[in-house]
């Protein structure tokens, strides 16, 4: 990758988001000594005090960050500023009550958070424009400042405001041509729903229709993307060929789409919060619940958190925010154990990520988030974090650009699809442990299948959709010869095509749950499932059912695909009948037994293998183990180590030894290496030592 518009590839980018407006004057010198101490070469800056840069409407202050921007200067420490829209000051909701965004049409929200506002409203975009300028203006000539981040995690709420909705109107209007168009498409004669004008169309608070629900989430995703492309517009207007314009995702959020809201950004850039302690630790703990919420909470799921990053522009990415001590309010507080601070930042890197920088420098005496500790606790006093942040910026200072801008290995690919993420909100697939619906059942499915990939010790390169097929499916058979497609139940017939056509020239395509089922309105196809794919996979199914409980799975008859004890299926059963291909696994259960599991067979130069159920751990990893049973000479591991490997951008081959253990251990090396940091050798066959929550960085010699 060719670094883009003011991303240094010397080195990875160090450092944390720091509000001096938080606190007082005289800590500042004290503040950026110690940033500078430990090896900081950037931190994020106000984002988040409209109030502050505009105290009163067309009043401003701007400088008032100036002494934090030429202390940074001084110290070699770049910044990145931010605009500062995401939290609208009290004055304009006074002047502009209107604003107000409204989750039911006609309620609007309090005020007392933030994001609160309708950010499409006429009203919110003059003045925000009007700040955006002023701030930009007043220091995108700063020798400092080596890059934007507008607004900051967009699409938090889905706003159901009187101009929003009638813009929605417009775009099916525009989209569909006539009433009569969108009747057949979206199926409105179910329930007496068939409109005779555009203004019969209801506001979507109490919608149940899926093909409604599916073009209302994706104009939110649309208008969330907008928003901030214009903010990235009007910012370009202002900055030098060095500087990048980003935005901070937060990838939960229900109204984006990342991989559309990145295309008119410089580069991605967002946050991995995980679960410390013992959420960091392999063999994987037991869970409570399912999925992953705002921070992962195994390792498998952190690293599924930086693939997704390198997959919204397929390319190394930035961190703006992850743990520094504590994540989370102040009953939810487990800094991490000694060590473990480094193998995130390192498992991050190696990932792709080209910048860690920590949420947040110096702990807060008040507000929402008093207890989400930064670098420096409440005292102020450099304690253990900071001791630990300070030998990551050093270790990073050292390994110097071969770490920088990193193109992380691919082992498997694996198809990300938000429509089939909204359907499945809308329409959950399966169910959540206490019986009602599981609206994250796209996740549930996605988890399932990255996390087996994880525990074959394979790597993983997410690729959104539309990514894909954008490609020659020969030449991605020839980069990525395993795809997976679990839980793509939304596909036009094009992309469907594609798989068909990625398989016939020699990749191996791996059909999960739920995919191929439904079409990109979100109506269920009536083709033989799955759909336009069931004759190339040699099977195919009528009926499925939702698992109250694991469901055993035994080997089909000379099947190649060896099953360990606690072999199951979960959350879902597709009862599918083979006809021309191999059964692999079946169900051990009286009724359930006369159904295949896992289904193969050949196609053209390839391969389509159909999976019918959610694996569980011991199912997952067999499976992949047996799609990939050779991917080099590092899958052979302690149950506590993984081993990451990357290419730097001149070629040169990188090895990422992570211990997620507090019990030493140790590493046979396959081939010669040398340690990055301490510039020791190893010859094939040596051991190389792993203490407790340890990382080995080492370049393939």
């Amino acid at each position: 990758m060719t670094p883009g518009p003011g991303i240094a590839s010397a080195r990875v980018l160090f450092g944390a988001a720091y509000y001096p407006e938080y606190h007082p004057a005289e800590l500042r010198k004290t503040d950026l000594d110690l940033m500078a101490e430990a090896r900081f070469s950037v931190i994020r800056v106000g984002e988040s005090v409209w109030s502050t840069w505009e105290p009163d409407d067309g009043h401003f202050d701007l400088d008032w960050l100036q002494p934090t921007l030429d202390g940074a200067h001084e110290r070699g420490i770049g910044v990145i500023l931010g605009t500062p829209t995401y939290a609208a000051p009290p004055w304009l909701v006074r002047l502009y009550p209107e604003i107000a965004g409204e989750l039911e049409s006609g309620r609007r929200m309090g005020w007392g958070a933030r994001q609160e506002m309708d950010f499409t409203h006429a009203a919110f975009r003059f003045h925000a424009e009007r700040v955006i300028r002023k701030v930009v203006a007043r220091y995108a000539g700063h020798p400092a400042v080596i890059g934007f981040q507008v607004d900051n995690e967009p699409g938090l709420h889905l706003l159901h405001n009187h101009g929003v909705f009638q813009r929605f109107v417009n775009r099916l209007r525009a989209q569909y041509g006539d009433i009569e168009k969108l009747n057949e498409e979206w199926g409105l004669v179910y329930w007496s729903h068939r409109l005779t004008d555009w203004a019969d169309l209801w506001t979507p608070d109490n919608n149940a229709q899926p093909q409604y629900e599916q073009a209302w989430r994706r104009f939110q995703a649309d208008q969330v993307g907008e928003f901030i492309g214009w903010q990235a517009d009007i910012v370009r207007e202002y900055t030098r060929p060095d500087q990048f314009v980003t935005t901070c995702i937060d990838y939960g959020r229900p109204a984006i789409a990342d991989d559309d809201l990145t295309r008119r950004l410089d580069i991605t850039a967002g946050n991995a919060y995980y679960v410390m302690q013992d959420g960091l630790s392999l063999p994987a703990r037991p869970r409570r619940g399912e999925g992953q919420t705002w921070a992962a909470q195994d390792v498998w799921e952190f690293y599924r958190t930086a693939d997704r990053m390198y997959s919204s522009r397929q390319e190394p990415f930035l961190v703006t925010e992850t743990n520094a001590q504590a994540v989370g309010p102040s009953w939810f507080n487990q800094p991490a154990y000694d060590g473990q601070w480094r193998q995130a930042a390192w498992a991050l890197v190696a990932r792709g990520a080209s910048m860690i920088e920590y949420w947040h420098w110096r702990t807060l005496a008040f507000g929402v988030e008093t207890y989400w500790a930064g670098v420096l606790p409440h005292s102020g006093r450099p304690g253990r974090t900071y001791r630990e942040v300070a030998r990551i910026g050093a270790e990073l200072e050292r390994a110097g650009s071969l770490v920088a801008d990193l193109v992380p290995d691919a082992d498997v690919a694996m198809l990300y699809s938000h429509p089939s993420k909204w359907a499945m909100t809308a329409q959950p697939a399966i169910s959540a442990p206490d019986g009602g619906p599981d609206p994250r059942s796209y996740e549930t499915i996605f988890g399932a299948f990255y996390r087996s990939a994880f525990d074959a010790g394979l790597q993983t390169r997410v690729l959104h959709a539309g990514q894909a097929t954008d490609q020659d499916p020969a030449e991605l058979a020839g980069k990525h010869p395993v795809l997976v497609a679990a839980g793509l139940y939304i596909a036009d017939d094009a992309t469907l095509d594609w798989l068909h056509s990625y398989a016939d020239a020699g990749g191996h395509l791996v059909l999960g749950p739920r995919s191929c089922y439904a079409d990109h309105e979100a109506r269920a196809r009536r083709d033989i499932q799955p759909a336009r794919l069931a004759d190339a996979a040699g099977a195919w199914y009528d009926e499925f059912c939702t698992l109250g409980a694991d469901l055993a799975v035994r080997a089909g008859d000379d099947s190649p695909l060896p099953l360990p004890e606690g072999a199951a299926g979960t959350h879902w059963a597709d009862g599918l009948h083979a006809d021309t291909a191999t059964v692999l696994a079946g169900y051990d259960h009286p009724h359930f037994g006369q159904f295949a599991a896992i289904t193969t067979k050949a196609h053209g130069k390839g391969r389509i293998t159909y999976v019918g159920t959610v694996p569980n751990a011991a199912l997952g990893e067999s499976l992949f183990r047996w799609l990939l049973p050779d991917t080099g000479p590092w899958r052979s591991l302690p149950a506590s180590v993984t081993a990451t490997g990357a290419t730097a951008q001149d070629g040169r081959r990188v090895r990422f030894l992570h211990n997620w253990s507090g019990q030493e251990t140790a590493v046979t090396v396959p081939v010669p290496v040398s340690d990055v940091l301490d510039g020791a050798g190893y010859e094939p066959g040596t051991p190389v030592p792993l203490g407790p929550w340890d990382v080995r960085v080492l370049r393939e010699t």
